[in-house]
C-alpha cells in the first residue's frame, strides 16, 4: 500500500487540473486514472476472491455493508460510472448489490464490471475530455474515471478492515510473489 500513496496523492490532484488541461498535461489524464483503477481493482478482486463464502454475510456492525454487499456494490458502480465515462446508458448503482448473494455471483459481477470498465480506461485523453453526466450532473468522462477508480480505493479500505477482523491478510499487504527470468 505504501507504494500506492503517492500515486493516490497524484490521482486526488488530477481531477481539477485535469479538466483543464487534458491537452497541456495528458499524461496526468487517462493514464494516471487506469493505472489506479487497475491496481485498487486487482486488490478488491483478490479480497474478494480470498474471503471465503461464509463470511461474504460478515459486517463488522449492523449499520454497514456485509462483504457480500461490498463487492456487489463496487461491481454495480463500475457498471454505473463507467457507462457515464463511456457516454453509455446504465442500469442502477445497486442493482447487483441487491440481486446476488453468492461469491460465485458476486465474482463473476464483479469480473464482468472489471472487464466493461476496460473499455473506459482505454479511451484518448482527448475522448475524455468529452462531456458526459455523472449522479445527476455535468462532468467529463475523464471525471467519471477518476471516480471510479477512488471508490474502488474507497471501498478497498472497506474490505481490508474486514479481512483484518477475520484475521486475514489483505491483498496489498501480501508479500508480492518473486520474480523469475531477467526482468
Amino acid at each position: 500500500m505504501k507504494r500506492a500513496i503517492p500515486l493516490l496523492l497524484l490521482l486526488c490532484a488530477t481531477p481539477a487540473a485535469a479538466q483543464q488541461t487534458v491537452s497541456a498535461n495528458p499524461a496526468l489524464a487517462v493514464g494516471t486514472a487506469k493505472y489506479m483503477w487497475e491496481l485498487m481493482t486487482n486488490f478488491v478482486t483478490k479480497a474478494a476472491e480470498q474471503m471465503p463464502e461464509a463470511d461474504y454475510a460478515f459486517r463488522p456492525t449492523h449499520d454497514v455493508r456485509t462483504f457480500g454487499q461490498l463487492v456487489g456494490h463496487v461491481a454495480g458502480a463500475q457498471n454505473l460510472i463507467c457507462a457515464a465515462a463511456l457516454g453509455e446508458k446504465a442500469g442502477n448503482e445497486d442493482d447487483i448489490e441487491k440481486s446476488t448473494t453468492t461469491k460465485a455471483g458476486l465474482l463473476t459481477a464483479l469480473r464482468a464490471s472489471s472487464q466493461y470498465c476496460q473499455r473506459a480506461y482505454a479511451q484518448s485523453d482527448a475522448a475524455s475530455a468529452g462531456a458526459t453526466t455523472l449522479f445527476g450532473g455535468p462532468s467529463t468522462r475523464l471525471r467519471a474515471l477518476v471516480l471510479n477508480a477512488t471508490h474502488n480505493s474507497e471501498h478497498y479500505g472497506n474490505m481490508v478492515t474486514y479481512m483484518r477482523i477475520r484475521g486475514m491478510v489483505p491483498p496489498s499487504s501480501q508479500p508480492a510473489p518473486p520474480r523469475t527470468g531477467t526482468q
